[in-house]
């Protein structure tokens, strides 16, 4: 049986809501910069990976959005090859950076993929909106992560102006350590669990059961992790 983890689910909804806030507050006082509409979908291609936390939420609210049946079935026929595509490209950036590559262009290359979120319709809206992540939330505002600053290419923010901007470092030690909460109440024996972060597409597709979540009785097969 799987231990209880809302307490901690609660406290990201809270983290979730002080980004959505965030954004807002961006939005209110640069609302001609801000150029997020319905049918606009340029964040809804981004490459990112999500923490546990994240991960496990947005499967959780999948399935509760969607039970059996052909919806459901095409959703995660898309998540299967997206994430097949997803993982090509990042064995190609870890053969770069293996190769010498400069860190700093391989960031950059990797900023510049686009594949297409399972999760998106043909109408370009969201299928699970309500439960998006937080780096979908704050797409399209001024973001630093590592020191590094992004923007959405279709904003109306300049370069070389200074804007306030929401920085992805402190939200994502929040997520780490939301993560490393769950690992605790688990009492996983994957000690390493809190560290491991996948793309939504497998996000829909793990089945996070007692075996994933290193509960379930061992197996000869878990001794890799």
């Amino acid at each position: 049986m799987i231990p209880n983890i809302d307490p901690v689910f609660m406290r990201y909804e809270a983290l979730r809501a002080e980004a959505d806030n965030l954004f807002e507050r961006i939005r209110d006082k640069h609302p001609q910069c801000v150029s997020c509409s319905i049918g606009c979908s340029d964040c809804c291609h981004a490459l990112f990976d999500l923490s546990l936390v994240e991960a496990m939420y947005v499967h959780k609210a999948f399935e509760e959005a969607f039970g059996y049946g052909p919806e459901r079935s095409t959703i995660l026929q898309r998540a299967s090859e997206i994430d097949r595509h997803a993982t090509r490209l990042k064995r190609e950036l870890f053969r770069a950076e293996k190769d010498g590559e400069n860190p700093g262009i391989i960031m950059e290359r990797a900023a510049q993929l686009k594949l297409r979120c399972p999760l998106l319709d043909g109408q370009n809206k969201c299928l699970l909106y309500h439960a998006r992540p937080i780096t979908c939330r704050v797409y399209g505002v001024p973001t630093a992560i590592a020191g590094q600053g992004h923007v959405c290419g279709f904003s109306g923010f300049k370069k070389g102006l200074a804007y306030p901007t929401i920085h992805l470092d402190r939200i994502q030690d929040r997520l780490h350590e939301l993560s490393r909460e769950i690992g605790e109440i688990l009492q996983t024996r994957f000690t390493e669990l809190d560290t491991v972060y996948v793309p939504l597409s497998m996000a829909l597709l793990t089945n996070y059961d007692e075996t994933y979540l290193g509960i379930a009785p061992a197996r000869k097969e878990d001794a890799w992790r």
